[in-house]
């Protein structure tokens, strides 16, 4: 009987062991596959970087294909390009200090390797497996550098990492590494469309590389590290602390003894701009646009909110080096860039802005005008920009500062349709709805410095009531408030900027025309945010599509509903009518629109759409300073000539008529839900007279924190003023990141 028992127990046990034998068997078998299809797509890469170093030849180390920028009507308006052809240097005519500062800095055992840092590829490995599939770092060797530079993308994956490894090996053995070497030197990227050292010396300094002196080596030679954070033109101080490192690692390394470290570090830095980065506004915004477009075909996603600093330094770090890498591409890869630009339009822009400014002709220390101004139209059936002016036409030897994207001003009361009053008809209120415009304890007054008491949300916007901004912008929330600006990609809102300053345009940092345009956009738009561009499309030199921005644009994203943003319109409407705007109304188009003005009339702004065109203006004083008389009303004016230019032979179509609720929301009776409260409720000093129908910029009172505030006060920032003023932080005049989505240079 046991041993019938055992018997059975071993042939159970039989099925077991095949079905293992098999498992591993199985096992075995996908081993080998694996290790097979391994090895074929490892010959494939080998194979196809041996092709690319043969069929290339050495004359891809010294051409760079030129790029053609059309306007709307296919013209060529531009054209980028790089200097690789017309200031390579050969190995003998590269300063030696320059040689001397690549090898110190990127790679010390270059004449003594093979070409590859195999302890990099092998870490890149294993932070591909750490990171299912993604390689976040791994250093490479002067020859990998090349190797991806010239034949490879700058994706970061396994295979471009071993199509590196391979070409690098091909052009060791090819090459020698004085060989080498130069080709690095005269095709690395010095940001602004330079290639090579002489071009960067040349761009940069007027002069050749062989003629500046050690300091001035060391400040191009630190651009290439990464090209957007050390570009000398948007953050010259990244730039000189790179610079300081360098010299301190050429002390280190023997090759520069302590004196001329000293007399080095001590020496101040002097641009002398040659003609080649000297581009005027459309090119500027057209770069910007482009680099942006192809940044987001890659992949790339932006961000405009972030739960801390380390978050957003890293963001910006990722953000500087993409934006780095799709730049360059604009001058070595032959594009066709097809744009939405109407030069027609922007000529009269440009001429308008440049005919109301002439009352300022005055000039700061480089020859710039004092007295600026910007400005952006859009195309409202597509959302593209159709004209872009970033400041007054001048001739003068410096970089061509785009005010229209690269300045971020207080927006005064121009931010009150977008911020506060669209979401809150989102919530029930209606232009019909009541509120109460009465003093707050520690926040804003009105200008005059009257207060109406009960009146229409039609009244208050119209007018531009502080007080009911204050309010309703609390009552909401400013998160959820300041939320709909984020998702129209404004991009220098902080955390300082969640108070209630916030409701009438006091922001640490501010906005820029584009951003104030596009959001108007969406505003004449029916509630659809386009992202404003210029790019309608991007091909290859053999016309092959490499980015089509048609069939996406036309969807666009809902940031307001529909029946809010013709709410809002339909006031905006009066506020050209009898509103603080009735000076600048156009005979020959219905037009919406708001002013806006801040802290001792420091910035003006008018922002206005008809059913066809948004056009968004600001003018200021560079370093900022009270716009004295006509000057105040300059950006009304510039808006006003210049739409009724645009709008001429075009017929007048008013906007679509809001849907009245049946059971609207009246602030006197109900309330919204509320993250936070700021405001003293209890104070019951208000007036009952209705305010005169004045323009307030003819009617400005300043009044300091002191003078309006009455018991506890949540409200501590600098001066709140008057209607049509706001919040100004002295310390913020012009933000100059050509393309950064963060903090940048402030001048001051």
């Amino acid at each position: 009987m046991k041993e019938v028992i055992k018997n059975k127990k071993n042939n159970n046990k039989k099925p077991a062991k095949k079905a293992i034998k098999w498992i591993l068997l199985l096992l075995l078998f996908c081993f080998l596959g694996f290790l097979t299809y391994g090895g074929i797509k490892l010959l494939k890469i080998k194979s196809n970087a041996i092709r690319l170093v043969d069929e290339a030849g050495e004359e891809v180390f010294k051409q760079g294909l030129t790029t053609m920028v059309y306007d709307k009507d296919g013209n060529i308006i531009a054209s980028l390009s790089s200097e690789k052809d017309s200031y390579y240097l050969e190995f003998k005519d590269i300063p030696y200090m320059v040689r001397q500062i690549f090898l110190v800095t990127e790679d010390r055992k270059f004449y003594d390797h093979s070409g590859i840092d195999y302890k990099s590829v092998l870490r890149a490995v294993i932070e591909l497996i750490k990171n299912e599939g993604d390689i976040t770092q791994g250093g490479s060797t002067i020859t990998q550098q090349l190797a991806r530079n010239i034949y490879l993308t700058h994706e970061v994956t396994l295979s471009r990492k071993l199509s590196e490894v391979f070409i690098a090996r091909e052009l060791e053995d090819r090459y020698s590494k004085n060989d080498i070497l130069e080709f690095y030197i005269n095709n690395i990227y010095f940001a602004n469309g330079l290639y090579g050292v002489e071009a960067a010396a040349k761009g940069y300094f007027s002069r050749s590389a062989s003629e500046l002196n050690l300091s001035e080596l060391c400040f191009i030679c630190a651009i290439p590290n990464n090209p957007e954070m050390y570009n000398p033109l948007t953050d010259m101080g990244n730039t000189l602390k790179r610079r300081d490192r360098i010299l301190k690692q050429l002390n280190e390394n023997g090759i520069i003894d302590g004196a001329e470290y000293e007399e080095a570090l001590a020496q101040n830095i002097t641009l002398n701009l040659g003609e080649k980065i000297k581009n005027n506004y459309v090119e500027t915004f057209v770069r910007y646009s482009a680099t942006r477009e192809l940044m987001r075909k890659d992949g790339f996603l932006f961000k405009y909110e972030f739960s801390s600093d380390s978050e957003k330094e890293e963001y910006l770090e990722e953000y500087n080096k993409k934006y780095g890498e799709c730049n360059s591409r604009l001058f070595t890869s032959g594009y066709r860039i097809y744009t939405s630009i109407d030069m027609e339009k922007q000529q009269l822009l440009q001429d308008t802005l440049d005919e109301k400014l002439m009352v300022d002709t005055s000039v700061n220390d480089t020859g710039i005008y004092n007295l600026q101004g910007s400005g952006v139209t859009i195309d409202n059936s597509s959302g593209y920009v159709v004209a872009i002016v970033g400041g007054r036409t001048q001739e003068y030897d410096g970089y061509t500062l785009n005010r229209a994207y690269q300045s971020f001003r207080q927006p005064g009361s121009t931010i009150k349709p977008v911020l506060t009053y669209t979401p809150l008809f989102e919530r029930g209120f209606t232009p019909d709805s009541i509120v109460v415009d009465k003093k707050i304890a520690g926040g804003p007054v009105n200008s005059p410095n009257t207060y109406a008491g009960e009146i229409t949300v039609r009244t208050a916007l119209a007018l531009s009531k502080n007080t009911v901004a204050w309010n309703m912008f609390d009552k909401i929330g400013c998160r959820t408030s300041i939320k709909y600006l984020l998702n129209m990609q404004f991009s220098h809102i902080v955390r300082q900027d969640y108070v209630p300053a916030m409701s009438i345009g006091g922001m640490t940092y501010g906005v820029s025309s584009l951003e104030m345009a596009s959001a108007y956009g969406a505003l004449a738009d029916n509630g659809i945010y386009r992202a404003p561009t210029c790019i309608v499309r991007i091909t290859d030199s053999f016309d092959n599509i490499v980015l089509d921005n048609g069939a996406e644009r036309k969807e666009g994203k809902a940031v307001y509903e529909k029946n809010a943003a013709l709410m809002t319109t339909d006031i905006l409407k009066d506020v050209l009518s009898w509103g603080t705007g009735r000076s600048y109304q156009i005979k020959n188009a219905i037009c919406a629109g708001k002013t806006g003005t801040t802290n001792d009339n420091k910035d003006c702004w008018f922002a206005g759409y008809s059913k066809y065109y948004t056009t968004a203006v600001w003018c200021g004083y560079d370093m900022p300073r009270t716009l004295e008389g006509d000057i105040i009303k300059s950006s009304g004016a510039i808006w006003q000539s210049y739409m009724e230019k645009i709008h001429e032979g075009m017929e007048m179509e008013d906007f679509e008529k809001y849907v009245k609720y049946g059971n609207e929301r009246n602030e006197v009776e109900t309330t919204v839900d509320r993250e936070t409260t700021s405001t003293d409720e209890n104070n019951d000093n208000q007036e009952t007279t209705v305010p005169e129908e004045t323009t307030p910029e003819e009617t400005v009172t300043e009044h300091t924190t002191e003078e309006i505030s009455t018991g506890e006060s949540t409200f501590n920032g600098p001066d709140v003023t008057t209607e049509e003023e706001t919040w100004y932080n002295e310390n913020t005049t012009i933000y100059i990141p050509e393309t950064s989505e963060g903090d940048g240079l402030y001048i001051e």
